[in-house]
């Protein structure tokens, strides 16, 4: 098993944010730091991490969180921010966040221990839909929601094609739902501003079918066995 695997499946982070811990040089197999992409036996090698030995876990967790503004998706912050970690109940470990909301974005985070369900929400060839609801600054004319629909070019890249409703507006703004299928860094933001428009306000709603409901902001639930189901299969 590849290490990075083997680090997200025993709860320490995701496959990608794994692969940061083996550059870092703070992973060690049998006492010798390990290399990105190195093999681990997992029944004969011993694996640390920051001098700790962690171990493949088999009773995987779901959780769900409606994520407030001001906190970061990580499990630790080399800025020393508030991270959603802190917003956790005290009675669950050894689970991370799955994917990111930036810093000023709000809504459905899920956290889980379970490193194949990780790296198959995040994975842009996975192509999950992830839903949000906007407002903007500026009112939105059907040629912007036309714009977006067909793809916009977000730091050098034409964006995928997406749906976007445009829900309501008004000469303050508007109210739209924009479902997207790959998770570039704050895309949502920048294909507004791609046709002259500011994002005031950003909820993520929904991860493919899954909704955000019944949590006030900064709450935590599990999530229950239909819903596990339906993301172990989506």
């Amino acid at each position: 098993m590849r290490i990075n695997k083997y680090l997200a499946e025993s709860g320490v982070c995701s496959r990608r944010a794994a692969d940061n811990l083996i550059a870092e040089g703070v992973v060690k197999k049998n006492g010798k730091v390990c290399s990105v992409g190195e093999d681990v036996d997992i029944v004969n090698d011993k694996i640390t991490v920051n001098g700790k030995p962690v171990s493949i876990v088999k009773n995987f967790e779901y959780y769900v969180m409606n994520k407030p503004k001001g906190y970061v998706c990580t499990v630790k912050d080399d800025k020393d921010r508030k991270t959603v970690m802190d917003l956790l109940p005290k009675n669950i470990t050894r689970v991370y966040p799955v994917g990111r909301l930036d810093y000023d974005s709000e809504g459905l985070l899920i956290f889980t221990n379970d490193g194949d369900l990780a790296y198959k929400l995040t994975h842009p060839k996975n192509e999950i839909p992830k839903t949000y609801l906007v407002k903007t600054e500026k009112p939105v004319s059907d040629k912007d929601v036309a714009a977006l629909r067909a793809g916009v070019t977000v730091d050098g890249v034409r964006t995928k094609k997406c749906n976007v409703t445009l829900i309501e507006t008004n000469k303050t703004g508007s109210k739209l739902h924009v479902t997207i299928t790959e998770g570039r860094n704050r895309q949502v933001r920048k294909m507004f501003e791609a046709v002259g428009n500011s994002v005031d306000f950003l909820k993520r709603i929904k991860i493919g079918d899954l909704k955000l409901t019944g949590l006030n902001r900064g709450e935590t639930r599990k999530l229950t066995p239909a819903e596990i189901n339906y993301l172990l299969y989506l």
